[in-house]
């Protein structure tokens, strides 16, 4: 049976109470919860470590530096990266995906294809439409069906020899349907198209392998993994790596500056100019070991009978709709009958269950259903079977409510 009572011993905030309820924490799709012993480590670097890395021959400097370095590896080994030095350490998966727009900007010209999917959040789709508008770069589009799964036939007639890259999320953090990545970037490869997968809801409950999936960039956020906010990783082969300019020039990317010329430092730190969220890196690290010690293939279990059994009572309440019902991670994006979905979202959080009400950044999927926006629920491991009892019976009386 998953420990589930005592993982949420781990986390201090599960004990809070909003607006004099309980918190019932359904918004893990925008960032999970923080167990203590990150909260730990982010005390302990502040604490005993605080000093900048890399280039400081002092104890504090070198001791704080194998400590970033090592998280490095550890986030290497969890997405079984080839080399560490594939692993560039950013701010988050928006900074990730705008670091190789930047550098294709260079590698694209007029006329080249680029290829992304109905599903994609925002930061998925305007950075590459700026890309196109820079370089002449054409946008195509894989369209969604009904179900909220892409349309795999449209996907193939669009690849040809004109397309230069492909991106797709691994999962669609609106309504949480998984995709089927390994079958896109085989169809891509074999056009010599580059892939970028943005991971940054499908690794808080799949471990991607990198080297398996054959990918060429793969993105993700630290704070969806019960890590802290504003640290992620771009993973890269390190020949397209190799390939790319640098994304911002300063301290730490360099070899050589003099007045007449630069040359640049080799990866990972080419693409890590200036001082990064150090405390952050390692954090991150932290939170990797604490995830992979209860092991994602039980919070793979656990979460999917989360899945089922909320998907079920929510059905029971009529004039609700699920949007997105194949295979997909724990996440329920849905509304009611005649009832805007912020309306039941304020009051589920005065009854103390928070929820994401809007659009998600996924305007082109609520588009496609022609609604203002969802309410969705996410799951993490933390959750429990009551805490979705008492978002059943709180979406129940908003209901009533507001009818």
């Amino acid at each position: 049976m998953f420990p589930v009572e005592k993982i949420r011993e781990d986390f201090p905030i599960l004990k809070r109470e909003v607006n004099g309820k309980p918190l019932v924490y359904f918004d893990n799709a925008a960032t999970s919860q923080t167990p203590q012993v990150v909260i730990d480590a982010i005390v302990n670097y502040y604490t005993n470590y605080n000093a900048n890395i890399h280039r400081g021959v002092h104890t504090l400097s070198q001791e704080a530096t194998d400590l970033y370095e090592e998280a490095r590896i550890k986030i290497q080994q969890h997405f079984n990266a080839k080399n560490a030095y594939e692993i560039i350490l950013t701010s988050g998966t928006t900074d990730s995906i705008n670091m190789v727009a930047s550098g294709f900007e260079a590698l694209l010209t007029s006329g080249d294809e680029i290829i992304v999917s109905a599903l994609e959040h925002h930061s998925n789709i305007v950075p590459w439409q700026m890309l196109c508008e820079k370089t002449g770069a054409v946008l195509k589009v894989i369209p969604m069906l009904e179900n909220g799964t892409l349309d795999m036939s449209v996907y193939n007639t669009l690849i040809s020899e004109k397309t230069k890259l492909v991106f797709c999320n691994h999962v669609s953090n609106a309504l949480g349907i998984i995709n089927p990545i390994k079958e896109m970037i085989a169809k891509a490869h074999q056009v010599g198209a580059a892939v970028l997968i943005d991971g940054a809801q499908a690794t808080p409950h799949i471990k991607p392998d990198v080297q398996e999936l054959d990918v060429d960039f793969y993105v993700a956020s630290a704070h969806k993994i019960c890590g802290p906010t504003g640290v992620g990783i771009l993973y890269g082969k390190s020949e397209w790596l190799e390939k790319l300019p640098p994304y911002q020039g300063g301290g730490e990317m360099i070899e050589t500056v003099t007045f007449e010329k630069t040359t640049y430092a080799g990866l990972p730190h080419k693409f890590e100019a200036g001082t990064p969220n150090i405390c952050g890196g390692i954090a991150f690290g932290v939170a990797l070991d604490y995830m992979n010690a209860i092991g994602f293939d039980a919070i793979g279990a656990y979460e999917h009978e989360l899945l089922i059994y909320g998907t079920e009572k929510l059905q029971e309440i009529e004039g609700l709709t699920i949007y997105g019902t194949e295979d997909k991670t724990a996440v329920i994006s849905f509304n009611i009958e005649g009832i805007h979905p912020y309306d039941i979202g304020a009051i589920l959080d005065k009854l103390g269950v928070a929820v994401r009400t809007g659009h998600h950044c996924a305007q082109p999927i609520m588009n496609f259903y022609n609604i203002p926006g969802t309410v969705r629920a996410s799951f993490s491991f933390y959750n429990t079977k009551e805490e979705i009892d008492l978002l059943v019976n709180a979406v129940q009386k908003a209901k009533m409510m507001l009818s």
